[in-house]
């Protein structure tokens, strides 16, 4: 499985802004990862869209994280970010395949995908809070 970039920058924001505990700038959090602030500006929208982030405009604004780490679920992150459908007979509206319901290989996949999932949803934001080498990265 492969997460797109779009998933990874929300994660590594959640990440970021977790670990600052007080708001910041999406040119601070483009400056530390080395992204586009464009493409941030976008995560951000969505993150707090979600409810994940809050906003603030003006001199001391920026954002912040707007739930208790423990509350945000990685897997339902990656779920909210990510098309989960990895191969084209997933999904029945486009499905072109001519040998789905034969081959197998769907179920295979399926199955693969969703212990993928499960194991992420083990984990929750303040578990990847617990390293100090994180939380000095982030507070440089």
């Amino acid at each position: 499985m492969h997460l797109t970039a779009h998933t990874d920058y929300a994660l590594r924001v959640l990440l970021y802004t977790a670990a600052r505990n007080e708001p910041v700038t999406i040119s601070k959090v483009s400056d530390a990862f080395g992204v586009s602030k464009d493409h941030l500006r976008k995560v951000v929208h969505g993150l707090s869209q979600l409810g994940y982030l809050t906003t603030t405009q003006g001199r001391y604004g920026g954002i912040r994280l707007a739930l208790d780490p423990t509350q945000i679920n990685i897997k339902t992150v990656v779920l909210q970010f990510e098309n989960t459908r990895i191969v084209e007979c997933f999904d029945p509206l486009t499905n072109t395949c001519p040998i789905d319901g034969m081959c197998g290989l769907k179920g295979a996949l399926y199955r693969a995908q969703a212990s993928f999932m499960d194991k992420l949803g083990e984990y929750h934001l303040s578990d990847f809070l617990k390293n100090p080498n994180l939380i000095a990265f982030c507070r440089q």
